[in-house]
């Protein structure tokens, strides 16, 4: 059995179409990838800031509050960025770029492919599997009842 509909080429739709669109998703998938670096980073940061409230509150119970008061004036709550904590690059960040990009990406795939997601790996899927019926080398799901 081959794939699904879901997962076959439209009629009429071209191998550089195919790879084009292979090509956004795979630009997204990295999109996706830096988005949830871009989150590690908030919270890695908002870490960082909450433990060195902590470091700067021991100085100055070990009697280094001019120190410590550095630490708080010039660091503790301080923006990443020009007036931006990492929540609000974040935010920017998904409500432009990343959401942009999904919603051209999805809009793409309707116009020339019926919406269809992926259809560059499930040719190749097709391709690189065996076709005799080996375990794992299902095309899909159900045929491995």
């Amino acid at each position: 059995m081959g794939p699904d509909d879901e997962h076959t080429r439209p009629d009429g739709v071209d191998d550089l179409t195919v790879e084009a669109l292979g090509n956004i998703s795979e630009a997204l998938e990295a999109v996706e990838i830096a988005r949830g670096h871009l989150y590690t980073f908030h919270r890695l940061s908002g870490t960082a800031d909450l433990t060195l409230g902590k470091g700067v509150d021991q100085l100055r119970e070990a009697g280094h509050s001019e120190l410590a008061d550095r630490f708080e004036r010039e660091l503790v709550g301080r923006n990443v960025l020009e007036g931006r904590w990492t929540f609000q690059i974040m935010e920017e960040y998904d409500d432009g770029y990343y959401s942009l990009f999904r919603t051209l990406e999805r809009e793409a795939r309707d116009a020339l492919v019926g919406g269809r997601r992926h259809l560059y790996e499930a040719e190749m899927k097709e391709d690189r599997r065996s076709h005799d019926g080996r375990a794992g080398h299902e095309a899909k799901p159900s045929d491995t009842d």
